[in-house]
């Protein structure tokens, strides 16, 4: 393996984990707080789209992270987080589908596949732009 494709894997699993732990700290601490119900209650969907705005948030950190630390190509290391996203996300859907109010309302993994490709490109073209602010400044 060469020392590019070891930098690709490196700036993948960076940002997967920063996604993960970013969304997991999140949930963790939001529901210390109050702000959501103890684990396994049902939230109300307003709680689902706190909860989804964020993860698109994390989604696009992560993605940007990986454009960051890429050894080159950018965009196809962010666009290629974001296909791990979407297979996460669609994985979870499947396993949590009609498994009862805890794990909310359908359109909320709906959401989150959907979202999966645009935030992994926002990620993408934020470390797109700042690389050309930076040849051309």
């Amino acid at each position: 393996m060469n020392k590019n494709t070891l930098k690709s894997m490196g700036a993948l699993l960076t940002g997967f984990l920063a996604v993960i732990i970013l969304s997991l700290g999140t949930d963790i601490v939001l529901h210390a707080t109050g702000v959501f119900p103890p684990l396994g209650q049902p939230m109300v969907d307003a709680l689902f789209l706190l909860a989804t705005a964020y993860r698109t948030v994390y989604g696009g950190a992560g993605s940007y992270i990986a454009a960051r630390l890429a050894p080159d190509r950018p965009m196809t290391h962010a666009l290629a987080l974001g296909v791990v996203g979407l297979a996460v996300s669609i994985l979870g859907a499947v396993v949590t589908w009609n498994r009862g109010p805890a794990f909310g309302p359908h359109w909320y993994p709906l959401a989150l596949i959907a979202l999966a490709m645009p935030c992994a490109w926002a990620g993408g073209r934020l470390r797109g732009m700042q690389l050309r602010a930076r040849v051309d400044g």
